[in-house]
């Protein structure tokens, strides 16, 4: 019974205004001048209509008196004696009052609109009007890699970066500004953004941009990115639009005909830094060589259309053409990477060059080139050398896998490494003559750490995947510190290669001699740079980055015998010749980029190396 009377109840007309007004408030600013306007022209004629039937306008004019009682609302104009008998000018004092009101209201509601809107901007929720603008979804406080190198592709070229992530406005914009240098030409826009929901994504205006790139992030984030702005991208009717991202686990890996479909490009970088951590352990300086290799400070890699290339070899053009360095032939979408010396160009072909941009390319006169009289050298093999490992992951199959040839046996030392992962790097290893040897010994143990440091002269430090970032490099900072420590006290001399994930940690420990770092965001950052300056690449940098095929090295110059003096033409035939593409060489710390004349001399000492693209 008590519920029927509930239901038959009756609202009062207070509360059927309270409710009405309540709606109206919570419409914005917009809502309240109308409701506002309204009532102000109902008290306007309600007051002129008293004072006609009242018999209050002595001259009679009915339009003069509807006319004055509005001015009289808008400007809050008080009435004195003379303007009318004293009911006129009662009722026109009333309405004079109730303009103030009127005016103190509009001019609140103006300005909590503005604040409002103000407020909404400096929190970076406004749409962007851009276009051929790169979409960067994520940021982080700390990780400037990526921008800066976007940056620094930009040249002197007008560009437009917008930056995306669920943090205010005015916050990524600090943080940017505070560590990059941003020059006049190029312009940062930051807005606050879910960057997993396609309808919050959409107000960067991907429909109209060059390329998005997904930041480095923890994968789950990364692939909800990815397939959040896909959708929106079909949606909007532009699948055309290339998504780049980088995904850190073999097992997130994107099918193939998903990423086709998708226009999505994505790269493992567990098994890229896997990679490169094997390779530089063992040659001090590699980590760093691909840095340089990858990033648009200098020389860089870039597709170059050059006239009267038909019918030459792949050699012929090497020894003819100066400012760049030939790399490979782009060929009906496929890119061959170090093809053969005497590979056939077309006309249609596009040459994969190294070089800086702001020196054309330039093919000489057949006549000035060097005649073939280069007999293939027999390397001397390096010596043999071991490796210590301390801490594992699930990248250490890859790392055993692809040690260089001459590491003959590896000290792991971990102390929870199970049966199960032993024998899965067993098997990892099978392939090679060598010998693994562990010590589950807590590694954190000083008398642990100097038996590791006392191995070998090649100490890797592995990363933690399995905690938080910032723990798993903390880890890592104090094992290095400690590994300096015992090499100053005990006079040693082992190079250390360490793994981390974030580059602002890395920053903390940067200096230091005979020390490399492979870091997970910065080496992503420059590849995902390059991708969205040279999509058509991506076949040469999976090539370069992955465990067959053609890579980046560094070859002593003594071991090669390359000792002494060389024009760049002759030490390009000599690589050749040995299946190798020259791109420089490294005396000490400093490189030296071999894309200049092929008349200048180049003196190669022994403990010089070169930077050459090869298969191994």
């Amino acid at each position: 019974m008590k519920k029927e009377t509930d239901r038959q109840r009756r609202f009062t007309l207070k509360e059927r205004f309270q409710y009405w007004f309540d709606n109206r408030m919570t419409k914005g600013s917009l809502g309240l001048i109308r409701a506002l306007i309204v009532v102000s022209v109902i008290l306007a004629v309600t007051m002129a209509a008293l004072i006609i039937l009242l018999g209050f306008n002595e001259e009679g004019e009915v339009a003069s008196v509807f006319w004055d009682s509005i001015a009289t609302v808008i400007n809050a104009w008080m009435p004195s004696f003379e303007d009318g008998s004293p009911g006129y000018v009662i009722i026109m004092a009333i309405t004079a009052i109730s303009g103030v009101l009127f005016t103190s209201v509009l001019i609140g509601i103006i300005t909590s609109a503005i604040e409002e809107k103000i407020d909404n901007l400096k929190r970076g929720n406004s749409l962007v009007l851009e276009k051929d603008h790169i979409v960067v979804l994520g940021f982080y406080p700390g990780e400037y890699t990526l921008l800066n190198q976007l940056i620094l592709a930009a040249a002197e070229n007008p560009a437009c970066i917008v930056i995306a992530e669920d943090m205010e406005r005015q916050e990524m914009e600090q943080n940017i500004l505070e560590n990059l240098d941003i020059p006049k030409n190029v312009r940062i826009v930051c807005r606050t953004v879910d960057i997993t929901d396609p309808a919050s994504i959409e107000k960067c205006s991907v429909e109209t941009c060059k390329t998005v790139i997904v930041a480095p992030t923890d994968d789950l984030k990364t692939i909800k990115a990815i397939l959040a702005v896909s959708s929106l991208l079909q949606k909007k009717g532009v699948p055309e639009i290339s998504v780049n991202a980088i995904i850190s686990k073999n097992e997130y890996r994107f099918p193939a005909s998903i990423a086709a479909a998708n226009n999505i490009t994505t790269l493992q970088t567990s098994s890229i830094l896997a990679k490169m951590i094997a390779h530089s352990c063992t040659q001090t300086g590699l980590s760093e060589l691909f840095r340089e290799v990858f990033n648009f400070e200098g020389s860089e890699f870039y597709l170059e259309d050059l006239c009267g290339i038909e019918g030459l070899t792949f050699e012929e053009l090497s020894v003819r053409l100066n400012n760049a360095i030939p790399v490979g032939v782009y060929r009906e979408g496929k890119t061959v990477l170090n093809p053969s010396p005497d590979y056939k160009l077309a006309e249609t072909d596009r040459i994969l060059v190294y070089s800086e941009e702001c020196a054309p390319p330039l093919i000489e006169e057949s006549g000035t080139a060097l005649a073939n009289t280069e007999e293939k050298t027999v390397w001397t093999a390096a010596d043999k050398t071991d490796a210590v490992i301390i801490g594992h992951n699930e990248t250490l199959p890859v790392i055993l896998q692809e040690l260089p040839e001459n590491v003959s046996e590896v000290f792991i030392f971990s102390p929870d490494i199970t049966t199960e992962e032993q024998e899965e790097l067993q098997n990892a290893a099978a392939h090679r003559c060598m010998k693994i040897n562990y010590n589950q010994d807590d590694p954190r143990q000083e008398s642990v750490l100097i038996e590791a440091a006392k191995t070998s002269r090649h100490i890797v430090v592995l990363n933690d995947h399995e905690k938080d970032a910032d723990e798993a490099d903390t880890d890592v900072i104090f094992m290095l510190l400690n590994l300096r420590d015992i090499r100053t006290r005990f006079g040693l001399r082992f190079n250390i290669t360490v793994e981390m994930q974030k580059e602002q940690n890395q920053n903390l420990v940067g200096m230091g001699d005979r020390t490399d770092f492979l870091v997970t965001s910065s080496m992503s950052s420059l590849i995902l740079a390059q991708l969205a300056e040279n999509p058509e690449l991506i076949d040469v940098f999976r090539e370069i980055l992955s465990n067959k095929g053609n890579e980046l090295y560094l070859k002593n110059a003594g071991a090669m015998q390359t000792e002494g003096t060389y024009t760049v033409r002759e030490l390009r035939r000599k690589m050749l010749s040995n299946g190798h593409v020259l791109l420089g060489a490294m005396s000490g710390s400093d490189y030296v980029y071999f894309d200049r004349t092929l008349d200048e001399q180049v003196t190669l000492n022994k403990d010089d190396y070169l930077i050459v693209i090869g298969e191994n």
